[in-house]
């Protein structure tokens, strides 16, 4: 009677790992294993950093910005949350306040401490390199990543945390859509900007490895040559997409990928993805009405030549069924669609696993 108990106990137990093994939800849920997530990037992540940089010309603090979800501008460069804000919902942590804000709550003592859900450092219209959109005074990843380096090192962050927290590092768009601006004109062949793209991502995911982080997340860059600013470039076409532009966005995003893929190898101990952002991106635009969108060309808010929320702009009825918000950046629905197939995708659209993989206790 006793060993049959034990055999049928040991049967249940089985099942029961059998049945978490198989189910990537219950185990995300019953595994809160990230305590906090870290950001670095472009307007893709920014939740307001640039708002509360005063020096900053890059700005999205004025109406109909956040007007779909906060009721508010926030900062944020589309109409509600970004790709880090749900990621963080998926994830079950508040969203990530910008450091720049948090620096100065806790420099007029309006809060003690850094918060333990992570912190936003993202710029919109940063990029790898110095120069890129220098002159708006943004915030290049260099320095984020010094912003992060000091709050480490003055130990306001743990340690302990940082080993188990998500990392997302986004940028590059910013790079190349200047490459092919007029007054700027790069004295590097296309492949040799590349490189030095490169050559800084190489250094940054060098950075955030020495400073703990060991869960981290890369996203490739999407069809830059589609955004509808293209049409504002010299040489660009008007009614397609700007194809230089993209042949450019996809050498780097093959490169990108091959340095994801050492990580691991490269880094004891650290696991990291690769959210193939270009692609996804690339199949709201092939097949619309499969993802509910009835324009992918054009800003749902601005005017041709004119920035969204500047006088004179038009607004359309529907966001949600846009996938640009203004000349730039997507809506807070593309936002969505994009992450939710980087948290719970197939390898097609993040890979070797995804977000929510990534985001829970398994050991790879």
């Amino acid at each position: 009677m006793h060993e049959s108990s034990s055999s049928m106990d040991l049967l249940i137990l089985l099942f029961a790992l059998l049945l978490v093994a198989s189910s990537p939800v219950a185990l995300a849920k019953s595994s809160p294993s990230v305590p906090a997530i870290f950001t670095f990037g472009d307007s893709i992540f920014d939740a307001g950093n640039n708002h509360f940089n005063k020096n900053c010309t890059a700005q999205a603090d004025f109406p109909p910005y956040g007007s779909s979800f906060f009721h508010r501008p926030t900062g944020r460069f589309t109409n509600g949350r970004t790709v880090a804000d749900y990621i963080s919902q998926f994830v079950g942590l508040p969203f990530q306040k910008p450091f720049l804000e948090l620096r100065i709550q806790i420099l007029n003592g309006t809060l003690k401490r850094f918060p333990s859900n992570g912190i936003n450092f993202a710029s919109a219209g940063s990029g790898f390199l110095l120069d890129t959109n220098k002159e708006m005074a943004v915030t290049p990843i260099q320095t984020q990543l010094q912003q992060f380096k000091t709050l480490v090192e003055q130990n306001h962050i743990e340690k302990s945390i940082i080993q188990k927290s998500l990392f997302l590092l986004e940028s590059g768009s910013n790079d190349i859509f200047n490459y092919f601006l007029p007054f700027q004109t790069s004295t590097l062949s296309p492949d040799a900007y590349v490189d030095s793209m490169l050559t800084q991502v190489n250094k940054t995911i060098d950075q955030i490895y020495q400073l703990g982080a060991r869960r981290i997340a890369i996203f490739s860059l999407g069809p830059v040559g589609c955004v509808p600013a293209r049409a504002l470039l010299p040489n660009a076409p008007t009614n397609k997409c700007f194809g230089k532009m993209n042949v450019m966005a996809k050498k780097y995003n093959t490169r990108l990928e091959d340095i994801v893929n050492i990580i691991p190898t490269k880094y004891p101990g650290a696991i990291a993805v690769f959210g193939a952002v270009y692609g996804i991106t690339h199949r709201f635009q092939t097949y619309p009405a499969r993802y509910g969108f009835s324009d992918v060309s054009n800003a749902c808010c601005g005017d041709g030549t004119l920035q969204c929320g500047r006088e004179g702009y038009k607004i359309c009825n529907n966001p949600n069924e846009f996938m640009f918000w203004d000349f730039y950046h997507p809506t807070e629905r593309t936002y969505h669609l994009m992450s939710k197939a980087l948290w719970n995708g197939n390898k097609n659209q993040i890979r070797p696993f995804n977000l929510m993989a990534l985001a829970t206790n398994i050991t790879f």
